[in-house]
């Protein structure tokens, strides 16, 4: 096997020779170099993907509307029945876990705790911030509702 790989060839006519352009007019493609005469494809040899022949390109004939603030925090919102799907009784749910877990995924500046569905589950839950009934759900279920700027003060302490 070894043997025959090493002594593999391409067939006969396989590989031609590279066209030289431009080399004179005995070669065939010569003064020209097979452009024709004159016009934008004689005289360029790429353009611009977005160019559109010199009718007003399609961005500049749409209106602008509106704005998108490229700085914006993106903040990932969890559902209070996540996490109750998702931990047992006990368990420390921070950024980490929620990663682990598949809850969040990508890119995220901010973590909130909404208040959709129920908790039964005792749990300490620290994020960026929570709403009104995602707090009042985790004290019910007796839980705990831990900020992270609280959480770094904290940790800073000891």
């Amino acid at each position: 096997m070894a043997d025959t790989l090493s002594k593999l060839a391409k067939p006969e006519g396989a590989t031609r020779d590279k066209i030289r352009k431009g080399r004179g007019v005995g070669s065939g493609l010569g003064k020209t170099a097979g452009r024709g005469q004159k016009g934008q494809f004689a005289r360029r040899s790429t353009f611009k993907p977005w160019f559109e022949g010199g009718q007003t390109p399609l961005a500049r004939r749409l209106p602008k509307r509106g704005f998108k603030n490229i700085f914006a925090a993106v903040v990932a919102e969890i559902n209070v029945s996540q996490l109750e799907q998702m931990f047992d009784a006990g368990a420390k749910v921070d950024e980490r876990a929620l990663r682990a877990c598949g809850l969040i995924k990508g890119k995220a500046d901010r973590i909130k705790i909404l208040g959709k569905g129920d908790l039964t589950k005792a749990v300490t839950v620290t994020a960026h911030s929570f709403s009104k009934s995602a707090q009042e759900k985790i004290a019910k279920a007796g839980g705990k509702a831990v900020l992270v700027a609280q959480a770094k003060a904290a940790a800073s302490a000891e």
